[in-house]
């Protein structure tokens, strides 16, 4: 079946919306939009594909139209600029009317023959989650009928755009990799499971190598990083090396503790809070340790688990960022920002410009009802002068509209925030995903003292190269 270029689908505009269509609430006061033009976030059951990823052996499958996976795979590419293969089931009109029931199915035996894949996570879309599909019965029906095959794990879960973020699809995959691998009781095995939220590579290499330095070791769900940065081969594989084992999943109920790190994910059932109610491992709920303070706190904890002290090679990486602070503080100090994202990118964003002297005056999320404001106070403790504009169920429009009233002197997310960046001559410190503009976006590091000091030299710099820039005399020294 040939594929859907989504890219080329006209972007719906509320000059075409029904007149009768209900108004959405946005959050914002005097305005009222029946459709979104530039969402400040991405497709659910792309979040969903990233943490399959990070699972070994395993391959996603998008039950759906070959677009959606055709769209995905784009957006993913372009970030890690690795190979991305994503099983769909390809449902076309026929599908639509009948149920994909029987394309899953063959897919699934067609992924396993392909692939060799050990785990195949399913993952639905709009279409099929409008239709109706049954998923869990056709993967019953499935077992049943191709029972004297050896099977891959098969895990599923629903993510349908229309109800939710690319975040919610992460964080729904991440629970049921959890909920249906690890599902009977393990001996104790000492480890630490580490639920890193959606992170770059990078950040999963330096936050196995923290938990190491505390004399433990850790268990994190998904790791991607190899599977979406991985070295040059001779030979190339199907599936790339790397990954979550799946023995290790299944053990994670043995695990000493569990770190969640995400602060907007509080209000929800999760893999962390599933572990515990389960099998009695006791959740440590944090945020994602960017900037000073949030990763004092990742730390603490890692020492209440473990009831060592930080080594003193991680120890001094806190002291030459705090060195830097005092270096730095005078070039950034005031500046005004505005921060964009996925939410716990954003918290923790704000937290560490507030401790670096930056004045985050907007910051906006594609997602909703996650008390965004409440825990951007819980993580600065008292270092913002002023609270920010804090929108949730955001649109790049109205961000961008709303920003030229508050005059900021940076952008802090990902690129698409680029043209607005442009427009205003101002810098974008780039962080997140996706990157697209740029080079490396996979080995961009933003947690612990080490991200925190990358993020800053990075900061200062753009800074000093735009002063440099905009004046007649380019200063030599600054």
């Amino acid at each position: 079946m040939q594929s859907t270029n989504v890219l080329d689908a006209p972007t719906p505009d509320a000059s075409t919306a029904p007149a009768t269509a209900p108004a959405v609430d946005n959050g914002y006061k005097g305005n009222s939009h029946v459709s979104t033009t530039n969402a400040c976030k991405l497709c659910t059951p792309l979040g969903a594909t990233l943490a399959f990823k990070g699972v070994e052996g395993a391959i996603p499958f998008l039950h759906g139209s070959q677009g959606c996976a055709t769209y995905m795979r784009r957006y993913i590419i372009s970030h890690f600029r690795e190979p991305m293969d994503i099983a769909s089931s390809a449902l076309g009109e026929k599908n639509a009317i009948y149920g994909g029931g029987p394309n899953l199915k063959k897919g699934l035996l067609n992924a396993m023959q392909k692939y060799g894949a050990k785990v195949i996570g399913v993952a639905t879309t709009c279409l099929t989650e409008t239709i109706g599909d049954d998923v869990p019965r056709i993967l019953t029906e499935f077992r049943a009928e191709f029972g004297d095959l050896p099977l891959a794990d098969i895990v599923h879960v629903s993510t349908p755009s229309y109800n939710g973020t690319h975040m919610d699809g992460f964080h729904g995959a991440v629970k049921a990799l959890c909920d249906q691998l690890c599902t009977d009781a393990a001996a104790p095995t000492g480890r630490v499971n580490v639920l890193s939220g959606m992170v770059s590579p990078a950040d999963i290499r330096h936050l196995r190598e923290i938990v190491h330095g505390f004399g433990m070791e850790p268990t994190i769900l998904p790791d991607y990083s190899e599977t979406l940065d991985g070295p040059a081969l001779l030979e190339y594989e199907n599936l790339p090396s790397g990954g979550t084992p799946v023995a290790e999943i299944r053990a994670m109920g043995g695990a000493a503790a569990s770190l969640e790190l995400g602060r907007a994910i509080s209000a929800q059932e999760t893999a962390g809070t599933s572990l515990e109610s389960r099998f009695g491992v006791a959740l440590h709920r944090l945020g994602l340790p960017i900037g000073l303070r949030e990763t004092d706190r990742f730390y603490d904890a890692l020492k209440q688990i473990s009831g060592r002290e930080a080594p003193r090679e991680l120890a001094l990486e806190r002291g030459r960022y705090i060195d830097a602070l005092v270096d730095g503080h005078k070039y950034v100090s005031g500046l005004r920002a505005v921060v964009y994202g996925e939410e716990d990118l954003c918290i923790g964003m704000t937290s560490f410009l507030a401790e670096i002297g930056v004045i985050p005056v907007l910051v906006a999320t594609g997602a909703k009802n996650r008390n965004l404001a409440q825990h951007i106070k819980a993580a600065c403790g008292g270092v913002l002068r002023h609270m920010p504009v804090v929108r949730e169920g955001a649109d790049f429009f109205d961000i961008v509209e709303e920003a030229k009233t508050l005059s900021p002197d940076l952008l802090v997310g990902h690129s698409k925030g680029q043209r607005a960046a442009r427009e205003w001559n101002v810098p974008l410190l780039r962080c997140g995903f996706p990157i697209h503009d740029r080079f490396g976006g996979q080995r961009m590091l933003h947690l612990g003292y080490r991200g925190a000091q990358s993020l800053f030299d990075r900061l200062v710099n753009m800074v000093l190269e735009k002063k440099q820039t905009d004046s007649d005399i380019g200063y030599g020294y600054l």
